[in-house]
């Protein structure tokens, strides 16, 4: 399928260049991300790959180095390019990293440019089994009962999103058809 730059997705009421992915660490974000950009036909960001790229080092470099608040300020600065770019560039599937949405200036922002949100939600079992055999490295995952109060602390902030979906014991297709079908998606533009 080829990418088209000026294709946009009209979902129910709304014509979008933008969706947005949160949730908890290991919910899937990146793997679903992509997915549906494949899908849709348009670009993949993972929000901590252009940080990284910002910054020249890892996301566990920064927090290390630098500390997480030093982290969060990139994270907003490249969470304001991005969106800004999809406004005028390709349209864009976007991964926020664990903590993102629920910082109040990028929840903020990204009510600001009306784009739609989907929270990918599964059980803090399943998230942190997933954790543990990926070789992704998680500078917040100390230990299990340190993880699950800090599902349990960002999880009312992820319910704001507006759509959930959840993706305990699902395959990503699945997933994926899910988003399109609630958000009623239908690419318009050039055909890909």
């Amino acid at each position: 399928m080829r990418r088209d730059p000026e294709a946009t997705w009209h979902g129910r009421d709304v014509q979008t260049r933008a969706i947005v992915l949160v949730g908890f660490m290991g919910a899937g974000k990146t793997s679903v991300g992509r997915a549906l950009s494949e899908r849709l036909g348009c670009r993949f960001q993972d929000l901590d790959d252009r940080v990284e790229a910002r910054e020249g080092r890892t996301v566990a470099d920064i927090f290390r180095d630098s500390g997480e608040a030093a982290f969060r300020r990139s994270e907003h600065a490249a969470l304001q390019d991005l969106l800004a770019e999809a406004k005028t560039g390709a349209p864009l599937i976007l991964a926020l990293g664990g903590g993102a949405f629920v910082e109040p200036a990028n929840s903020s922002l990204l009510d600001s440019v009306a784009t739609p949100t989907v929270y990918l939600d599964a059980s803090a079992e399943e998230l942190w089994r997933r954790c543990g055999v990926d070789s992704v490295v998680r500078p917040l995952r100390s230990d299990e009962n340190a993880f699950r109060k800090l599902y349990e602390v960002r999880r009312p902030k992820y319910l704001r999103a507006q759509l959930r979906v959840e993706t305990g014991g699902r395959d990503i297709e699945g997933i994926v058809n899910e988003i399109v079908d609630r958000l009623g998606l239908e690419r318009s533009g050039k055909e890909m």
